[in-house]
């Protein structure tokens, strides 16, 4: 009898057990944030790759270009704390500063610290072809706006290019 009674004791236990386990979904583990806003800085490009942008567009255009466009980022986060996983889409267009138009878009991947320290590597593509870009920043918080800074470097076949971006966006 007492045998029995253990058995049906262990299997109640082992049913409820699996049901709590199968009501954490993943859902219930990770928080969702959004971190949408805009960018705007400079980049430098290397000789080669204004002498490429020269020949295939006609545009004679300086090394130091601006740069302005919109980031669409989100990260998942554990909800036990520590570094976060991101998704970032960057849409830039540089060169208004003279009189061009130069569009980009940069997909990155990475990891933000809890220290805001962020780090994004993922594919890149502009009329003079693609690359792979690396990026590192810092982003600074006042209240419930962040200001995230980002150094990027994308180096190609047709020269490198060296961004420093700046802006803002709501912490959410």
């Amino acid at each position: 009898m007492f045998a029995r009674t253990t058995a049906v004791l262990g299997l109640v236990a082992v049913a409820a057990l699996s049901t709590s386990l199968l009501a954490q979904q993943p859902g219930d583990l990770v928080r969702k944030s959004v971190r949408t806003g805009p960018r705007f800085g400079v980049t430098w490009l290397s000789g080669s790759l204004t002498d490429t942008i020269k020949r295939r567009f006609g545009t004679d255009i300086t090394p130091v270009i601006t740069q302005f466009g919109w980031q669409f980022e989100k990260q998942f986060s554990s909800l036990e704390g520590g570094p976060v996983a991101l998704n970032e889409f960057i849409l830039l267009v540089g060169g208004l500063d003279q009189g061009t138009a130069i569009p980009s878009f940069t997909w990155l991947v990475g990891v933000r610290t809890q220290g805001e320290f962020e780090f994004g590597v993922g594919p890149n593509a502009t009329p003079a072809g693609v690359a792979l870009a690396v990026s590192v920043g810092q982003t600074f918080r006042a209240g419930a706006l962040s200001l995230p800074v980002n150094i990027a470097i994308v180096p190609s076949r047709f020269g490198t290019r060296a961004s420093i971006l700046a802006g803002f966006n709501i912490y959410r």
